[in-house]
């Protein structure tokens, strides 16, 4: 059973190892512009933005990892919202996530080792047992047990429902009374500043014209750009970082949800980017019309 079960892993991550290579060949831009806003541009942008609010020792190393992880499976719903590319949206996504078992440790350890000591290697074991171990799991359930996938699909919606409030909502619980501290109210504009910056930069460096996408393709790579695994970042932290330093991720993932999903409202309506300054400015719009 054990071997049937590791031939079936290694059989479907060699399947979507070829997803992978056969959207390269055919279109390689958008999967590559996005993997680099999501390993590349936005650790650096966690950087920057931390150093220019003068962040303090406490909450600097969990504010950084929250910039290093891979992009939320909640994304892949603000596409559809926003009607982005999908299928670019869940492969980008699945992408991150596998390489954050080595890219998550390697860019933590870069960025804020001499700050903080980071063990590695065990930050690798943890994301793999957090995170692709329960995919692994669901993508051999879907292969090879339909009838179970099938009897469990109606109830499905409900219990994301219910488990994305849980993600949400607990590491604010948790990390309250830091939050509502002096130091952790000073987190709030940091943390706004990363998201905004990070959507702008995920959609504007597919808008350049070496890199230009579809419209659709810009969407998606802003979306998963600015939206983070943060509970698993707090999960990190907290294991690796010390519990102050969750704070920074149990902000960022309320911080994450609502911006992105009123993003993806934005684009699913009708509206587009260039549009806001004369929502916002309504005489501007009917200056420029007349």
């Amino acid at each position: 059973m054990l071997q049937l079960l590791v031939g079936s892993c290694c059989q479907l991550g060699l399947n979507f190892l070829y997803m992978i290579l056969l959207l390269q060949l055919n279109d390689p831009l958008p999967l590559s512009v996005g993997f680099i806003a999501q390993y590349v541009l936005k650790p650096g942008l966690g950087v920057l933005v931390a150093k220019a609010f003068g962040m303090s020792q406490m909450f600097f190393a969990g504010f950084v990892l929250t910039s290093c992880v891979a992009g939320a499976q909640l994304s892949s719903y603000a596409s559809f919202l926003s009607k982005g590319d999908v299928a670019l949206s869940i492969l980008l996504t699945s992408s991150t996530t596998i390489a954050a078992v080595l890219v998550t440790p390697l860019l933590t350890g870069l960025l804020i080792g001499s700050v903080v000591p980071v063990n590695a290697f065990a930050m690798s074991k943890s994301i793999l047992q957090v995170v692709l171990i329960p995919i692994t799991l669901g993508l051999v359930l879907n292969t090879y047990a339909k009838e179970v996938v099938n009897f469990l699909n109606p109830v499905m919606p409900f219990v994301a429902m219910v488990c994305t409030s849980l993600c949400i909502g607990s590491p604010l619980a948790i990390n309250r009374s830091q939050i509502l501290s002096k130091e952790g109210l000073r987190l709030i504009f940091p943390v706004l500043t990363f998201h905004v910056m990070a959507f702008t930069l995920g959609y504007w460096v597919s808008k350049i014209p070496a890199l230009r996408q579809e419209e659709e393709a810009s969407r998606t790579i802003s979306l998963c750009t600015g939206m983070q695994s943060s509970t698993l970042a707090g999960l990190l932290a907290t294991q690796f970082l010390g519990s102050t330093q969750a704070v920074p991720p149990a902000c960022s993932v309320v911080a994450m949800a609502i911006m992105g999903l009123c993003l993806a409202s934005f684009w699913g309506n009708g509206y587009r980017i260039r549009d806001i300054p004369s929502h916002l400015i309504p005489q501007l719009g009917s200056a420029v019309k007349v």
